[in-house]
């Protein structure tokens, strides 16, 4: 039998993720009550029980959340296995969704959005820890979201709570608003200038041998892949499980695309994490 414990912060995506769950086969219960769940535990447990695929979601509007701990004690003691799903988000993103919502945050009460937001972070930070899936949805799709959840409790895939994006773009388009790190590749020489390549893009080989030929280049791809794998584990002690890491050159078509992709193949030899490679303004 297996149950997933479906929790997280409000406006995270909880209901989404149950309604994924239900579609590939879990019998799902939206806010049981915490006190209940040993007994369902039990339940799924009795001979002859009809369900042996199960999602619960609790959160924050349970009275008794802060007694999960001892209920789940309950729970591993019977024999019964679980494992936590945990939904997440920026709190700029979960602002941002209530009020295109206009909603009311269930820890509001009288006081701001932003107020209400913290407290359910800090009540729900026990959980968060227990956690052995952590998904934040700031910027993930619903697709995304699905292929995920398929991965994990259908092709039984080992899921990699963090997720690195590394990022393309151009400075003459903005940085981007996401992005916690960011690199100027502009001190490469730059392909724009030399016309059989002004109109292809990093993702041809010509423009990446043509940058990378360049001793520079290499050194910096050295030196970057090394910061980088230095500092990931320690966000991860800090909690932190999506990083974007944004390469940035004039106009996001050649020397960025370049490193990015150079970046990211070397990256991808980390089983321990989940790259993703976009290039926002490869198209420009």
């Amino acid at each position: 039998m297996e149950l997933i414990i479906v929790t997280g912060m409000s406006g995270a995506g909880k209901l989404s993720a149950l309604k994924i769950l239900e579609d590939i086969g879990y019998y799902c219960v939206d806010n049981l009550p915490v006190p209940l769940l040993p007994v369902f535990a039990e339940l799924m447990l009795a001979q002859n029980a009809e369900i042996t695929k199960a999602a619960v979601a609790i959160d924050i509007r349970n009275s008794k959340l802060k007694d999960s701990e001892t209920y789940l004690k309950q729970i591993q003691k019977s024999g019964c296995h679980y494992e936590i799903l945990f939904m997440d988000a920026s709190d700029e993103t979960l602002i941002k969704r209530y009020k295109e919502t206009r909603r009311v945050h269930p820890m509001t009460g009288d006081a701001r959005i932003e107020t209400g937001i913290a407290e359910e972070r800090k009540q729900l930070s026990f959980l968060k820890k227990k956690a052995d899936y952590i998904f934040d949805t700031s910027q993930l799709l619903i697709r995304e979201l699905n292929q995920n959840l398929n991965q994990i409790f259908v092709q039984n895939k080992a899921f990699k709570n963090m997720v690195v994006t590394v990022l393309s773009f151009g400075f003459k388009y903005g940085i981007p608003t996401d992005a916690d790190l960011v690199f100027d590749v502009r001190f490469l020489p730059n392909p724009y200038y030399v016309e059989e390549l002004k109109r292809k893009t990093g993702n041809d080989a010509p423009v990446q041998d043509y940058v990378m030929g360049c001793g520079q280049a290499l050194e910096f791809l050295d030196k970057l892949t090394d910061m980088i794998q230095f500092l990931i584990p320690n966000y991860i002690t800090e909690g932190k499980n999506r990083l974007v890491i944004g390469i940035g050159c004039t106009g996001g078509k050649h020397r960025s695309v370049t490193i990015a992709n150079k970046l990211c193949e070397r990256m991808q030899e980390e089983s321990e994490y989940n790259i993703k490679i976009e290039h926002r303004d490869i198209t420009k």
